[in-house]
C-alpha cells in the first residue's frame, strides 16, 4: 500500500530534520574527540566566553592551561569545573595569572604558561577590553591601555609560545577578535585601532607560520551580549531611520555560549576566518569596500541623530 501524496512533504520534513540532528551529533562528537589531550590555553578564562569555553574544552578532555587576572576567580572555575566532571575522563586544569595591562609580567607569564607541559597546541587569545567614548575626551594613557590588553598582549603571548609550536610543526593560534577588526564604527576609536592593529598582525601570523603546519584563525563578532535583549525604548520621530536601522541591527550580539562552540567548531574545522554577524554588518563591511562614501555619509549622520553614539556596541 502506497503512502498518501498529502503525507510526502511531511515525511521528507521528518527524514531532513532526523538527518539534520545525526549530523550535528556527529559533528559535536568529532569536535570533542579532536581536542581530547590537547594543552590549550585560554587567555581570558574567567570572562563569559572564556567560562564557557573553558567548560566546552574541560568535557571534551583537553588539557587546558586557564588565565585570568583574579585568582579567586580563577579557583572558582577550577572548582566548578572539577565538580561538574568525570576525573576519569578529564584532566585538572593548570591556572595562571594573567594580565595583559601589565606588559612588564609578560616574559614571566609565557614562561609559567610554557612550564605547565611544555608546550600549547590551541591558544585562544580571547582577551578584551572596551571603551565607548569621543576620540577627544580619551587620554593617551587609557589609549596605551586598551592597546596593550586588545594588541600588544595577545601577540606577545603568541611570539612566546611560537617557537614550541614551530619546533613540532603544529599549533593552532585563535584570536577571538571583532568585526570592529575590519568595520570602525564612531565612539569607538580605540577599540576599533587595536582590534584593527590585531587582525592585521595575526593575519601576518598566518602566512609566516602556514609552512610549520602552525593554523591561524580569526574569528570577528558583533558585541558580545551577555545579558537579555532590553525592553524596546521609544525615540524621536525625526531620527535618520536608516542610520537607526543600522545601529538596531549591529546591537544584535552574539551569546557567550553561541561564541565558545564556535571557537571550539574552529579549533575542528580548522577555518581560517570566521564571521559571526547578522547581514547588515556583512552588507556594511561590503560598503566599506566598494562604495565607502556612501557607508560614511551613512555613520555621519548616524552621529548627528544620537543614533549610533547611544546604541552601537
Amino acid at each position: 500500500m502506497g503512502v498518501p501524496s498529502v503525507m510526502v512533504l511531511p515525511l521528507l520534513v521528518v527524514f531532513a530534520a532526523g538527518i539534520y540532528y545525526i549530523y550535528n551529533e556527529v559533528i559535536q562528537f568529532m569536535s570533542k574527540s579532536l581536542v581530547r589531550n590537547k594543552v590549550v590555553v585560554i587567555t581570558d578564562a574567567v570572562s563569559g566566553v572564556g567560562t564557557e569555553c573553558a567548560h566546552l574544552f574541560h568535557k571534551a578532555g583537553a588539557r587546558l592551561i586557564l588565565c585570568g587576572a583574579t585568582w579567586d576567580k580563577l579557583e572558582s572555575l577550577y572548582d566548578s569545573l572539577i565538580t561538574d566532571s568525570d576525573p576519569r575522563e578529564t584532566f585538572a586544569p593548570k591556572l595562571v595569572i594573567l594580565d595583559f595591562s601589565d606588559m612588564d609580567s609578560m616574559e614571566d607569564v609565557v614562561a609559567e604558561v610554557m612550564d605547565c607541559y611544555g608546550y600549547v597546541d590551541v591558544l585562544i587569545c580571547n582577551s578584551s577590553v572596551k571603551l565607548k567614548a569621543p576620540i577627544q575626551s580619551v587620554s593617551l594613557e587609557m589609549d596605551r591601555n586598551i592597546m596593550d590588553i586588545n594588541y600588544f598582549g595577545p601577540s606577545t603571548l603568541t611570539k612566546g609560545v611560537l617557537p614550541a609550536m614551530m619546533s613540532r610543526r603544529s599549533g593552532h593560534v585563535i584570536l577571538v577578535n571583532s568585526i570592529q577588526g575590519r568595520l570602525a564604527v564612531p565612539f569607538r576609536s580605540s577599540y576599533a585601532a587595536s582590534k584593527h592593529a590585531a587582525q592585521a598582525f595575526f593575519d601576518c601570523l598566518r602566512a609566516e607560520v602556514e609552512e610549520y603546519g602552525i593554523l591561524v584563525s580569526t574569528i570577528s563578532h558583533t558585541f558580545i551580549n551577555a545579558a537579555e535583549p532590553p525592553p524596546a525604548v521609544k525615540t524621536a520621530p525625526k531620527q535618520n531611520l536608516f542610520a537607526k536601522y543600522i545601529s538596531s541591527q549591529l546591537s544584535h550580539g552574539v551569546r557567550p555560549s553561541v561564541l565558545a562552540n564556535e571557537i571550539l567548531q574552529t579549533v575542528n574545522r580548522k577555518r581560517k576566518e570566521v564571521m559571526l554577524a547578522h547581514p547588515i554588518p556583512r552588507v556594511a563591511l561590503y560598503l566599506r569596500s566598494l562604495f565607502p562614501p556612501f557607508l560614511f555619509s551613512v555613520l555621519a549622520a548616524g552621529v548627528k541623530d544620537s543614533v549610533l553614539g547611544e546604541q552601537m556596541q
